[in-house]
């Protein structure tokens, strides 16, 4: 794996990143492990997590798997003690781990689909938190990055658990960071955009970038750097923040296609 230089304080860190299996998790569990850290990679799928530990070992990377489902506070401390016993700390703990699907509107709702939601989502992230915060209050300092989302403040049709576990977080984020400031814990989110984690199709990704202002869908590498940026001491003032990875579209009051002057009607370059 090429070392990434760029953040030197990050080298032989200590990362833990949840829901590393795939997508966003993925790809910041790779740019932690190129720019030297040793990462511990958490998924609730033990597949998954075996395969991204071994891409980062065959790049030359340092890598650990730690499987478990971060709703379930059994299995969240097990892996954390696991971490513990490998490493000897957790530096950097990324709440990545949460689930999307399955989308349904408010009417088609049920108790149990909002519980799990809610359960990994938002209570992940504080069961997760929770011991690993007090590994790094004892060791004098650590850095936290939670996952928000643009449904945080800009709801999404038939996202209603969704979005209040966004919402949560980002409240949950400015807390811990007020009550974990006084031991050298740095706090804060970031809150991807319209980010293409699966592999869509050309046509779909044409169609998603449309409405955005840099007029392309995100990928997971742009969610990296942020990642990285607020785990190192380049960051090291920073704490109770969400950093917005979205091309503008949180920024924009309707999108392209319904809006005054669409891009269509944007001075051509060759006018300029």
């Amino acid at each position: 794996m090429p070392q990434d230089s760029e953040y030197p304080s990050l080298a032989d860190k200590v990362v833990l990143v949840t829901g590393a299996g795939a997508g966003i998790g993925r790809a910041i569990a790779r740019r932690f492990a190129a720019a030297g850290a040793k990462v511990a990679v958490n998924d609730v799928d033990a597949e998954r997590v075996g395969r991204v530990v071994a891409d980062i070992a065959a790049n030359g990377g340092k890598a650990t798997g730690t499987p478990a489902d971060v709703s379930d506070s059994t299995e969240v401390n097990s892996m954390v003690d696991e971490i513990i016993e490998a490493h000897g700390t957790i530096d950097v703990l990324v709440n990545n781990a949460g689930l999307v699907s399955p989308m349904l509107h408010f009417f088609e709702a049920d108790e149990a689909w909002w519980r799990r939601i809610i359960d990994v989502n938002l209570t992940g992230h504080f069961l997760v938190s929770h011991p690993v915060a007090r590994i790094m209050a004892r060791n004098g300092g650590g850095c936290i990055v939670n996952m928000s989302s643009g449904g945080a403040t800009k709801a999404h049709r038939a996202f209603t658990a969704y979005d209040a576990t966004k919402g949560g977080i980002e409240a949950l984020t400015r807390a811990m960071a007020l009550d974990l400031g006084p031991y050298n814990i740095r706090v804060n989110a970031l809150m991807p955009g319209s980010i293409d984690t699966t592999g869509m199709s050309l046509d779909d990704r044409k169609l998603r970038g449309e409405n955005v202002p840099l007029e392309r869908i995100g990928e997971v590498s742009d969610m990296t750097g942020a990642a990285l940026f607020l785990a190192s001491d380049d960051a090291g003032y920073i704490t109770g923040d969400v950093i917005k990875i979205d091309g503008g579209m949180t920024a924009q009051q309707r999108s392209a296609t319904v809006d005054i002057m669409p891009p269509s009607d944007f001075p051509k370059l060759e006018d300029l």
